[in-house]
């Protein structure tokens, strides 16, 4: 029989096993010298310190110390937290701790594994691993090194279409399992976590996230990955080899303090690399020890993770002894670029960090030859005067290491050359998502080695990223065709403003000067009006439904500032804000200031350049621009979904560099091309998801009709950015098709049946798993090209189609974590509409009014006993699903066990529907207890009869509704509040319901007794 175990389980065991070189020894967990209750496996952990410790192996019982030590951070867990632990053992297991063992009480630092030679460590991996601690369970895979347990899996049965490495990893992030939470003790060693159903694979660190989850190839890989076995094997083996994953534990397992609002305290998180940052940061080190050549470009698409990569190396640089202490100096173009930089390395708490604050300082650092991680801004280079004579330069030395974020993007003004004739021996690496390959700036030139194909060492592309789920797609729609300007006036402009890169700042200013024609008629006040009215609209109904949050591009600051009174008029000030600089009309600051600061005047602003500005606004805007921390504070509350600002207006600024994944809509109204225009569009690439909704794609709102020629608009080889930016009007062409495929599901169902009589026929034609999986996979396309369109005119055709199949879909989606990849939940829009002047029978305040006394049930039909199971099922599923409360998790696991027993035969449809009322019993005890939901007694004392009277067959004998009136009427006369905790309620209503039953010649029915007790103890 093909189960987890025997195929995906012993399949990944095996490829460990029989891997080349240090490979891993297989001992089932039957066979483990252990107890269930330990985490260590004590005697090969013992053996490892012996060996890799001298003065432990001339004192072995000074392991038992070491281990010792080891079980008290496991036992700090439990008040500081997972996380924190984990990071405190891994301080251990990096041989970061010393204990006096040396000669007259030497510390000596514990060796827990040898990093140098692999080979000296003892690599054991087992399945099924039993482990007791607040639960008992039972792990599917885990892997030892030296006695630890570092890696653990879940490999889940792939029993149905739905199921994927998302239910596995279910099992570590939530759910009945939990195992961070219920069974973390077992995890505070951990080095990450694997997920796989057979057809794909995934890792995450501890606490992470369903977005943190990744896979795990390599980037020669271009081609799409079709899922199945030997998919999950070749990954577990580039992952899982001993090489690696030491490599990862040794360099790459981060911890870093993030914030999570404005309002609320950071925490810290595990950080893991994604495989194209392992594979880059990996090869530049690699590149610099080998001393040639002294350069690279690492082209990884925008909101990839070139921050984290350039961290990852930098860290390495800095720990490698052959390198002899090495500078490595991170260079970034903007100032904002700088501050998220700083903050990714400060958050990750870099040691010898220093953030270059002057063109001064940045000289000293470099002529008084600084060690460290020093990062700085690219203008910071101006000062420096090239004298050709000097041939080494303000610092020869060859074990400088430059990272350059955003390369294509550092030559201007002659920047570059500065920095490469002050640095005449360093390494340069360059790293961008959008390289430029003009005459005068040519990243592959400058970067690029020419031994490198292609003239980069490591390249992951759009289409690798949206496959891997690391960005998410973008599309754009065009806007309104009255409120775009003369193409011909445009298309002049956009050759200037090209042209515009290769400019200095003089010949810039002159060009701004004859770019007025086009200033003018994008700023003309009835056409800003209009694309004001139309951003407000289009959010109201499009963005702001989705939980998320946008911003607005606009031509220049006197745009900012007509678009920031325009649209606050309509949304409210508190929803908008501008960002920007505000460099125009210094003036300098009077004698009497002692700061000395240029003072930029607001009156300079309204009168000589005529831009109506409120003073208050303009020192807001002034201070948001001069402060850094205001500017991050401002950042954090944008990116806060429970704070009221929803757009940020810019025209140059957070253009790049600025990751913000609430961001999912960008409005449009600046001319952009080539790479500013592929960086400013990524904004929306990123990924989100919380309780509420999961972005699906980023949105770029046209007002200019910049993507009307893709070709002309991004000057790449078409090759490079195929499928990086699709028009909307495409899933408009779509959507029909695949609403008839979703339609077609259900032939000749009368779809004007309300209801659960309608309903329960739908789901008639949904018999088995694998037939609702397959509704699910063509749903979940209609209800992403649904979101993407809507609002729109055009869905009016079919929107009563789409409701129906909603509430097909919401009917019989699962209750809990199965199938989680297929099985999304539907987007609050989605959600809106199915409840939008709906009152079908299935959405009750009451669950009472569908739970029918236990002897009613034998008067029914089989085929009504299955109507009336579905019918509480429905009802059910829905109070149940969308609760992440364990209980009611539970409960909708049970639910489903229900079903899918029935429809396989193993129980009849009375058992399906005894079962399902004792679930009912359940729910409502459940609610009761978590305050989901308030059910009155009143309703509770009626329930029995008006359920009974409301649902019975025709058929139904008067003799049963005689016993069910009769049965309520004792009750209600019997009960008193707070009956069921008394000595003697609980015995009078026993005795009244006998007596009752007794006289309908019921008495003798104990599981009649039983079940009609048990419902009244419930509800009354």
């Amino acid at each position: 029989m093909f189960n987890e175990q025997t195929v995906t389980e012993n399949g990944i065991i095996d490829r460990l096993k029989g891997l080349s070189g240090v490979n891993w020894t297989y001992c089932h967990g039957d066979s483990l010298p252990k107890q269930a209750h330990d985490i260590f496996v004590d005697e090969w952990l013992k053996d490892a310190l012996c060996s890799l410790n001298p003065d432990i192996a001339k004192q072995p019982d000074l392991a038992d110390e070491v281990i010792y030590k080891l079980r008290g951070v496991i036992l700090e867990a439990k008040h500081t937290g997972l996380v924190k632990a984990n990071e405190n053992f891994q301080e251990w297991l990096l041989a970061e701790k010393s204990l006096p063992f040396g000669e007259n009480g030497d510390h000596i630092t514990i060796n827990l594994i040898d990093f140098d030679d692999i080979k000296n460590n003892h690599f054991v991996v087992s399945q099924q691993v039993h482990y007791i601690a607040a639960t008992e369970v039972y792990f599917d895979v885990v892997l030892y090194v030296n006695g630890i347990p570092l890696v653990v899996g879940e490999v889940k049965t792939a029993t149905r279409p739905s199921v994927s490495w998302q239910d596995g990893a279910a099992d570590f992030m939530g759910g009945k399992k939990h195992y961070w939470q219920n069974v973390a003790p077992f995890f505070v060693p951990n080095l990450l976590c694997f997920a796989s159903e057979g057809k794909t694979f995934a890792y995450g660190a501890i606490n992470a996230g369903p977005k943190d989850w990744g896979p795990w190839h390599n980037t020669d890989l271009r081609d799409d990955i079709l899922p199945g076995l030997q998919t999950v094997l070749n990954s577990a083996e580039g992952l899982l080899n001993p090489v690696t994953l030491l490599q990862l534990l040794e360099s790459f397992a981060l911890f870093s303090t993030v914030k999570t609002g404005k309002n609320t305290p950071p925490k810290r998180i595990k950080i893991l690399p994604r495989y194209p940052q392992f594979e880059a940061a990996k090869q530049i080190v690699e590149r610099v020890r080998r001393g040639y050549p002294k350069k690279g470009l690492i082209w990884h698409f925008q909101g990839s993770g070139k921050s984290l990569l350039m961290l990852y190396a930098a860290k390495m640089l800095r720990a490698d002894n052959q390198l002899k202490n090495p500078t490595v100096l991170v260079v970034v173009d903007r100032r904002d670029l700088d501050s998220q930089i700083s903050e990714t390395f400060g958050g990750a708490d870099v040691k010898n960090l220093i953030k270059v604050q002057s063109c001064k300082k940045l000289g000293e650092y470099i002529e008084q030859d600084s060690r460290g991680i020093l990062i700085t801004t690219i203008f910071k280079f101006k000062d420096v005067e090239i004298d050709e004579a000097n041939k080494k330069g303000l610092n020869d030395r060859d074990n400088i290491i430059v990272l350059v974020d955003e390369a294509h993007r550092t030559q201007e003004g002659g920047l570059g050359d500065k920095m490469r004739w002050a640095l005449p021996n360093a390494h340069f690496y360059g790293l961008t998502g959008t390289p430029i390959s003009g005459i005068d700036r040519n990243t592959f030139k400058l970067f690029g080695a020419e031994d490198d194909p292609g003239r980069y060492m490591n390249r992951y592309s759009y289409k690798q990223s949206i496959r891997d789920g690391a960005t998410n797609p973008v599309k754009f729609e065009p806007r309104l065709a009255e409120l775009r300007v003369d193409r011909e006036a445009i298309d002049k402009e956009f050759e200037a403003l090209a042209a515009a890169n290769n400019l200095d700042e003089e010949e810039k200013a002159e060009l701004s000067k004859r770019a007025g024609k086009l200033a003018i008629m994008l700023k003309a006040p009835k056409r800003m009006a209009a694309v004001s009215a139309d951003i407000a609209e289009h959010f109201t109904c499009h963005v702001k439904p989705k939980k998320m949050k946008a911003m607005v591009v606009v031509y220049d600051r006197d745009a900012c500032v007509q678009m920031y009174y325009l649209l606050g008029e309509r949304l409210g000030f508190d929803a908008v804000e501008v960002v920007m600089n505000i460099d125009q009309a210094p003036i300098k600051a009077p004698d009497g200031d002692k700061k000395g600061k240029v003072n930029k005047d607001w009156r300079k602003w309204h009168d000589d350049l005529k831009l109506p500005v409120k003073q208050s606004d303009f020192e807001r805007w002034q201070s948001i621009d001069d402060d850094e921390q205001k500017q991050k504070d401002l950042i954090e509350t944008y990116k806060d979904p429970k704070q009221p600002l929803q757009l940020l207006i810019v025209t140059a600024k957070l253009l790049t560099g600025f990751d913000a994944p609430i961001c999912y809509c960008m409005y449009l109204d600046k001319p952009l091309r080539d790479h500013t225009l592929l960086q400013a569009m990524c904004r929306t690439n990123r990924l989100y998801q919380n309780d509420e909704t999961r972005k699906q794609m980023g949105l770029i709102i046209d007002y200019l009709g910049v993507f009307e020629n893709l070709r002309t608009a991004l000057a790449y080889n078409p090759e490079e950015i195929e499928g990086v930016v699709e028009g909307i009007e495409a899933f408009k062409a779509l959507l029909p098709l695949q609403l008839e495929k979703c339609l077609a599901f259900f032939p000749n169902v009368d779809r004007s049946l309300e209801g659960f009589e309608g309903i329960m026929t739908a789901q008639e034609c949904l018999p088995t798993n694998e037939k609702r999986d397959e509704f699910a996979a063509a749903f979940g396309v209609v209800a992403k090209l649904w979101s993407a369109i809507n609002p729109d005119p055009f869905l009016n055709t079919y929107r009563k189609d789409y409701k129906w199949l909603a509430q097909i879909y919401e009917s019989v989606r699962p209750v809990g974590q199965t199938g989680a990849l297929v099985w999304a939940a539907l987007g609050p829009e989605t959600i809106q509409l199915i409840h939008q002047h709906t009152d079908i029978n299935r959405i009750r305040d009451d669950i009472d009014e569908l739970v029918m006394d236990e002897h009613a049930i034998f008067t029914l039909t089989d085929k009504e006993q299955e109507q009336r199971a579905r019918k509480l099922e429905i009802d059910l599923m829905g109070r149940l699903r969308g609760s992440h409360d364990p209980k009611f998790v539970a409960l909708g696991e049970r639910l489903e066990k229900l079903r899918q027993d029935y429809e396989a035969g193993v129980i009849k449809a009375i058992d399906w529907l005894k079962g399902l009322l004792d679930a009912a019993k359940d729910t409502v005890q459940a609610e009761r207890e978590s305050g989901d939901k308030v059910v009155t007694q009143e309703d509770n004392k009626q329930a029995l009869t008006k359920l009974f009277l409301e649902t019975r067959p025709e058929t139904t004998p008067k003799l049963i509704g005689d016993v069910v009136e009769q049965i309520d009427k004792i009750v209600k006369a019997t009960r008193f509040d707070g009956w069921q905790n008394s000595n003697s309620g609980p015995r009078e209503i026993q005795k009244a319901l006998l007596l009752t039953l007794a006289q309908f010649g019921l008495g003798k029915d104990k599981e009649l007794f039983t079940k009609a007790y048990a419902y009244i103890e419930e509800h009354y």
